[in-house]
């Protein structure tokens, strides 16, 4: 049977990473001393990456499937099939400047403010082709440089028509780049505490992020390394959707049985069992999290014995089969 190596997240996605998979009900073992943990599935190897370098890595075959930043698969402009939303390791893009700027509240007036005064503007960012998209998707860069590319400036190489905007790649530590190195930057923000403690603050957000499921294209059409991608795909979607899902069990009499179905909702039709007293029936299903305030009064009136559960996993089976058709298809 085909093996499936699976690239796993360092940094700030890996803790997440590491919980979301452990809930799907695999065991991983040696993360503190290894690159290369194990796992309890003999059909899949695990490698720790950076997420910076997953999408290049997925998306040139060395691994099959990955979790990284939907930042990163749109900085590396790869392509990659994007499965599944992981739904957590939430971040926003911003374009931030230092807060004593008072007169430059957004991109363009900080365009203006530097044309106008024949400066070269300086972004530090690591995440040059995302921003120069940014800057010249923008109408006052348009209407002052045209379709000009800023200049993009690394250690090993310059590209970009226009010199009056500069990205310069940073290695991290990027907002303690201004007012030195540069005189704004492009970077993830998650709470705003270390922007305000360096004295900036954001002016625009370009793109919000969160860690995603990837996979490569090719690996998908292996017959078998299909079948393990999306047995690990069921497993994660199943406890993204457990965590907004509530398992409720209650008993209802027989004459409030009826109203009671006109006002339940399930994943698709509530389990209906008799029980040894034949005026009573006893009911299990799964409804949203957010109904259940809305549907306690409800419940209240019309059954008894209430029991409700947070289930670890609700597995989406048809849908998952029905994409992993579409993939094999494809």
């Amino acid at each position: 049977m085909s093996r499936v190596s699976f690239a796993i997240p360092k940094g700030h996605l890996a803790e997440g990473a590491l919980r979301l998979l452990e809930r799907a009900g695999y065991t991983i073992s040696g993360v503190e001393r290894s690159y290369r943990p194990s796992i309890n599935d003999p059909r899949i190897e695990l490698k720790i990456l950076r997420p910076q370098e997953i999408p290049i890595f997925v998306a040139d075959g060395l691994h099959d499937i990955g979790i990284t930043g939907i930042d990163w698969v749109k900085e590396t402009r790869v392509d990659v099939k994007i499965l599944l939303n992981l739904e957590y390791g939430g971040v926003k893009l911003v374009l931030a400047v230092p807060k004593s700027w008072d007169d430059v509240g957004d991109l363009s007036t900080l365009l203006e403010k530097f044309n106008g005064e024949r400066r070269v503007l300086k972004i530090s960012t690591e995440y040059l082709n995302v921003s120069a998209e940014y800057l010249m998707n923008n109408p006052t860069y348009v209407r002052l440089y045209g379709r000009r590319e800023p200049l993009m400036v690394t250690p090993w190489w310059r590209k970009g028509e226009n010199p009056m905007v500069a990205l310069y790649l940073s290695f991290g530590a990027t907002e303690a780049k201004p007012p030195e190195e540069a005189d704004a930057i492009i970077d993830v923000m998650r709470t705003g505490e270390s922007l305000e403690r360096n004295d900036l603050k954001p002016i625009e957000i370009i793109m919000e992020s969160s860690a995603v499921l990837i996979a490569n294209r090719n690996s998908l059409k292996d017959p078998g390394k299909r079948e393990k991608i999306y047995d690990v795909l069921t497993l994660l979607k199943g406890v993204i959707d457990g965590r907004k899902k509530l398992h409720i069990f209650l008993n209802v009499h027989k004459d409030n049985l009826q109203n009671l179905l006109e006002k339940l909702p399930a994943l698709k039709r509530p389990t209906i069992s008799p029980l040894a007293d034949e005026d009573w029936y006893s009911i299990n299903t799964v409804i949203d999290k957010d109904q259940f305030l809305e549907l306690l009064p409800i419940l209240r009136k019309l059954a008894q014995g209430l029991v409700v559960y947070e289930p670890k996993q609700v597995l989406p089976l048809d849908e998952v089969s029905a994409s992993e058709k579409e993939a094999e298809e494809e």
